[in-house]
């Protein structure tokens, strides 16, 4: 037993030499992570105790803590307890589930919804049905990891075209078995914040006989007029676009992820889909609050109306400073910055000035394309805005050498 406790011990000394290892690279490459643990002190985000304005979360449209939607959640965990305690083809599927369901295919249009954990899992689950080892997957270059995984992960060939080029998805089915595969997009690209070219996708699709899937996280809540999202932004409709997916937890504010389609795209899923079988389902609390949060899209127009005003005042403040921005007409606003460390740089000199903004670096953007991923809600006032336009000019120097202390003034 001693031999074996020792041998056991070098495994994990060696183990942990290993993971060492890479982490030191990980630090030396300035890509390294690290997780700030934030706190709600009188509705103010704060970090060891010191309030920040948030300008890097996805809840585009301040519902997360709406009181509506934070009663919905409080009545359902008085009526159903914390937790959905199974699987939900087991005994996790409520009413309270099946209501948000109804609700998420009425809100869109379609016929069924169907709820997954989260988006992650609603991707893996959609295009593992879908698809096969002996099927492909075309997808853009720069979709959500989730999507990319997915097919991986379903062991089709996965084929990638480049961002947003419809002629080169066009080239990459040319010699392709027609009919056995899916082509998928994001509808708002999270990193970079502009728009599928969705009618082009779509005819693409049909004329080649392929499935059409979009994954529309980003969309949801924030495009169409009605907040419908991609779809309706470009008019196009089911026949389209025969798989949906979206997000519960960016516009809608809450958490966890559904499918919408057909009867039979549904029932498949619930049939197939091993992401969907084999987790817990979400808790029903949350379904009630997804539940007053859709109602609100209804109802509170003014909310999208807001947010769009602030994408407007900041992308005229950031092109008056000279600031690299992405064309994204987005909550998601993108300050090109290319080196990592200077992004790592740029993020906490913000911080310093009660801004928080994430620094996002490879792999989750491709190599040399570091940034600021900037994010609005329709939390945010004017003033705030002008308070972070304010910080990126005074600390622009940090990744525009040269250019002196400030960029300028607006």
């Amino acid at each position: 037993m001693r031999r074996r406790g020792c041998a056991d011990g070098l495994r994990s000394m060696h183990l942990d030499a290993r993971l060492a290892q890479r982490m030191a690279a990980l630090e030396t490459a300035a890509l390294y992570r690290h997780r700030r643990a934030t706190e709600r002190v009188e509705g103010q985000t704060c970090i060891d105790g010191r309030p920040v304005i948030s300008f890097c979360g996805n809840d585009y449209l301040g519902l997360a803590d709406h009181p509506r939607v934070v009663e919905a959640f409080k009545r359902g965990a008085d009526n159903y307890g914390v937790g959905s305690t199974a699987a939900q083809l087991v005994c996790g599927y409520t009413r309270a589930h099946q209501q948000l369901e109804e609700a998420l295919a009425e809100f869109l249009g379609r016929p069924r919804a169907l709820l997954f954990s989260c988006g992650y899992m609603a991707n893996l689950g959609v295009v593992a049905t879908l698809t096969n080892r002996h099927g492909y997957v075309l997808e853009d270059r720069l979709n959500h990891a989730s999507l990319l995984d997915a097919a991986q992960l379903a062991g089709a060939r996965l084929r990638r075209y480049a961002h947003a080029d419809v002629n080169a998805l066009a080239a990459r089915l040319e010699g392709s078995d027609q009919g056995e595969g899916l082509i998928v997009s994001d509808g708002v690209f999270s990193m970079d914040g502009d728009l599928a070219p969705l009618p082009a996708l779509c005819r693409i699709a049909r004329d080649a006989g392929l499935i059409f899937m979009l994954d529309d996280a980003h969309a949801i809540g924030v495009l169409g007029a009605r907040g419908r999202g991609s779809i309706e932004h470009h008019g196009v409709d089911q026949n389209d676009v025969p798989v949906l997916v979206g997000t519960l937890g960016k516009a809608i504010g809450t958490f966890g992820a559904f499918v919408a389609g057909s009867d039979a795209l549904i029932e498949a899923l619930i049939q197939y889909a091993r992401t969907y079988i084999y987790t817990t389902a979400p808790p029903p609390a949350l379904a009630e609050a997804t539940r007053a949060a859709l109602g609100l899209l209804d109802e509170e127009v003014w909310r999208r109306d807001a947010l769009h005003a602030l994408v407007q005042q900041f992308r005229r403040g950031a092109q008056a400073l000279g600031l690299p921005l992405l064309p994204s007409a987005t909550p998601i606003q993108p300050l090109l910055i290319g080196e990592a460390a200077r992004a790592l740089a740029a993020s906490d000199a913000l911080l310093e000035r009660g801004l928080l903004v994430a620094a996002i670096r490879p792999p989750t953007v491709p190599a040399d394309s570091a940034r600021l991923r900037i994010t609005l809600s329709a939390r945010h006032q004017p003033a705030q805005i002008d308070q972070l336009l304010d910080a990126l000019g005074a600390i622009a120097q940090l990744w525009l050498p040269g250019r002196g202390e400030s960029v300028g003034t607006r």
